[in-house]
């Protein structure tokens, strides 16, 4: 199947509206994109394939953005939290990886002020959230923007991944950040489109095994629709659904992104590229 490109979102739900408190750090202009993107494993960071050229590129078109929101399964938490960390430091959360790895620093700035902004949507939305002072940039995080924006000059800020949350959960999410992206908020959700890592096999493997190439056309037809129904219940609608996600975490960042989409939206398939034959890098961006 090919990549969908170009299709234009019809069905987003409304947006409840929310007026933004004026900050140095955020300043109405563009509309930022909203992006899934499929991290792999760590050593992404150093192997950029099809994907890390294409977020690159992607990247180069990134100066009016004012900050990024990010949400990755590696920052599990009981309950919502939001760093606003000023210097979120490089988390190296993985273990077994080539030394090099541990030694890249991505030393982009957080943002005290755009996470207050982030927890007063979510509150105004009626989740409830707090701030973490201390949270650093998991390689959930900081191993796709080394790709996506190697100069580190954009302001990250970091969301938390609820223990209990659900795809409608982590949808709703998206949904009370999407305003911001009118304020040159870009939000991303980094997971993985299948990840089912008790499969590894082959380290030079790039076709896909069948039942990878299933699940990523399915996922990849209902995202172009942003059929959320469908979607939402994928483990009982989508082919080899528990087998692509043993469990659900790795996939629950697109649901985030997801969410943020805007009825103006363009529906754009980065990569459908895929490593080890079971891990698929496929990335989506809605702008």
């Amino acid at each position: 199947m090919a990549p969908a490109s170009g299709a234009q979102i019809t069905n987003a739900p409304p947006i409840k509206p929310f007026k933004l408190t004026p900050s140095p750090d955020l300043k109405p202009m563009t509309t930022a994109p909203t992006l899934f993107i499929s991290h792999g494993a760590p050593t992404f960071a150093t192997e950029p394939g099809a994907l890390g050229n294409k977020l690159e590129q992607l990247g180069e078109a990134l100066d009016e953005v004012q900050a990024i929101v990010a949400l990755s399964p590696h920052w599990e938490t009981t309950g919502l939290r939001v760093a606003n960390t000023p210097s979120p430091k490089t988390i190296h959360d993985f273990y077994g990886f080539p030394q090099e790895l541990f030694a890249i620093d991505y030393p982009a700035p957080g943002s005290p002020a755009v996470a207050q902004i982030v927890v007063d949507a979510l509150r105004s939305s009626g989740l409830t959230t707090e701030l973490d002072p201390t949270q650093g940039m998991d390689h959930g995080v900081w191993v796709p923007l080394r790709h996506l924006r190697p100069q580190a000059d954009i302001p990250v800020v970091c969301l938390s991944l609820p223990r209990d949350a659900t795809p409608e959960s982590t949808w709703a999410l998206g949904r009370a950040l999407a305003p911001l992206r009118h304020e040159r908020t870009l939000i991303m959700g980094t997971g993985s489109l299948t990840h089912n890592l008790g499969e590894f096999r082959n380290p030079t493997t790039t076709e896909a095994w069948p039942y990878v190439a299933e699940f990523t056309a399915w996922v990849r037809q209902q995202a172009n629709k942003n059929d959320k129904d469908a979607l939402c219940r994928y483990r009982e609608l989508a082919p080899h659904a528990k087998r692509a996600h043993p469990t659900e975490e790795h996939l629950l960042p697109l649901f985030f992104a997801l969410g943020a989409t805007l009825a103006s939206d363009h529906f754009e398939v980065l990569t459908t590229e895929v490593r080890y034959g079971m891990l698929s890098m496929e990335s989506y961006a809605w702008h």
